[in-house]
């Protein structure tokens, strides 16, 4: 009797990855990181137009804003450690929320009290510095580690995208509202920061064991972190020469930009022109790293980061103004091509158990020596002149990079490649 023969049985690959534009999980997570990054850029803006409303005075101004540094810089490296201690989700939600009740008493304070004012933003501070190294973490959790370089690229996207036009729109609605009105605004950011992002898809790392082990001190897990660092000489080097370009390259450019714009220029358009293709500049860098595939990332990464010495550079020369504007585009090109490969290294090379604390040494210390950076310019300048001051920070964004791009492990970020996908 005949039979009926079976089909053939064809062998299939793995099923293709599913975009991240279609991944829900990550969705939540992105729109909750650019719900806490808007509300992070947003504060000072409108802080500074309660002073030109007279609401608020310069020198309030000032002691608001460091002490919201402050609290930053208390808690980012505590809530790193809470971060791998606890649920990375959890830590998002109350560092959030804390940065939530922070803008309503700001609000509060507003015209009335300038201590209270104080307290809130050194709350605010807090609430931004905890939240950054959880999500660095909660995304390693989210998102499969082939994805995670598109996802830390289009994180970057969402912040750049809300800097360029958090100022139209922020002047739009003050031409409506008042400021005070726009920092509650901000608490309903920080509430979507707080609410939106999910669980991530891995369980957290700590939670693998059954019994839960005795806890060492916030103190002990924070240096255990710090050793965990010094195992990936890459990082080390890499923290070492962003820090140096944020504390010296950023902050003398913050510094001369206007001073040079107003004194050889006589207008305030190439401020404005250059930090917008700066800006812009980045998210193209964005654009470019969420698909690019370099064989030799680190090096790629470090030279992209050394690209930034063409803004303090173009400084110092009589040129045109295009090309400071096209010197500020370039750097901002370069910046994301080392901050996504970075990023996208931790998140992959260092223990999932110490990914948070490992990242809350990077916000610590690139971010930290920032203000010490812009303090220390402003005399410099005074005391030696802008020139020979932009000459030495535009040497050490070209040179630091370059010498830390010659540690070992430094080359591929910690690990050589595989065969590229093109």
């Amino acid at each position: 009797m005949a039979t009926t023969p079976l089909p053939a049985t064809t062998e299939t690959g793995p099923p293709p990855a599913r975009s991240l534009l279609r991944d829900t999980a990550f969705l939540r997570l992105w729109a909750g990181t650019t719900a806490s990054g808007l509300a992070t850029w947003a504060l000072p803006f409108v802080l500074g137009l309660a002073v030109l409303h007279r609401e608020l005075g310069a020198a309030g101004l000032g002691l608001v804003l460091a002490a919201r540094t402050a609290g930053f810089l208390l808690a980012v490296a505590v809530g790193g450690v809470l971060a791998d201690r606890h649920s990375r989700r959890a830590v998002v939600f109350w560092s959030a929320l804390a940065a939530a009740v922070a803008a309503p008493l700001l609000a509060l304070g507003l015209g009335r009290s300038l201590v209270l004012m104080t307290l809130a933003a050194t709350l605010a501070g807090a609430g931004q510095g905890a939240c950054r190294p959880a999500f660095q973490a909660l995304t390693a959790e989210t998102v499969a580690a082939d994805r995670r370089q598109q996802a830390n690229a289009a994180m970057t996207l969402a912040v750049r995208t809300s800097t360029l036009a958090g100022p139209t729109l922020t002047a739009l609605l003050a031409a409506f509202v008042d400021a005070g009105t726009l920092l509650l605004g901000i608490g309903l950011l920080w509430l979507v920061a707080a609410l939106l992002p999910g669980r991530g898809a891995d369980a957290h790392p700590c939670a693998a064991s059954g019994a839960p082990a005795p806890r060492a001190s916030l103190r002990a897990e924070f240096v255990d972190g710090i050793r965990e660092a010094r195992r990936h000489p890459w990082f080390l080097a890499g923290l070492g020469a962003l820090t140096a370009v944020i504390a010296l390259g950023y902050s003398a450019t913050s510094v001369a930009l206007p001073l040079v714009s107003r004194d050889r220029y006589g207008t305030e358009w190439v401020l404005a022109a250059a930090m917008t293709a700066y800006t812009v500049g980045a998210l193209g860098g964005a654009l470019v790293t969420a698909r690019r595939r370099p064989r030799s990332q680190g090096w790629s990464a470090f030279a992209g980061l050394a690209l930034y010495g063409f803004a303090p550079l173009s400084l110092m020369l009589p040129v045109h103004p295009a090309l400071v504007i096209a010197a500020y585009a370039v750097a901002g090109i370069g910046i994301e091509l080392f901050n996504v490969p970075w990023f996208t290294a931790t998140q992959r090379e260092v223990a999932p158990d110490k990914l948070a604390r490992v990242s809350s040494l990077d916000f610590l210390l690139s971010y930290g020596l920032a203000p010490a950076g812009l303090a220390l310019i402003a005399p410099a300048i005074g005391v030696f002149g802008v020139t020979p001051v932009l000459a030495v920070c535009a040497a050490a964004c070209f040179l630091v990079p370059a010498a830390a791009a010659l540690v070992p492990t430094a080359r591929h970020f910690g690990r050589a490649p595989g065969p590229r996908a093109d």
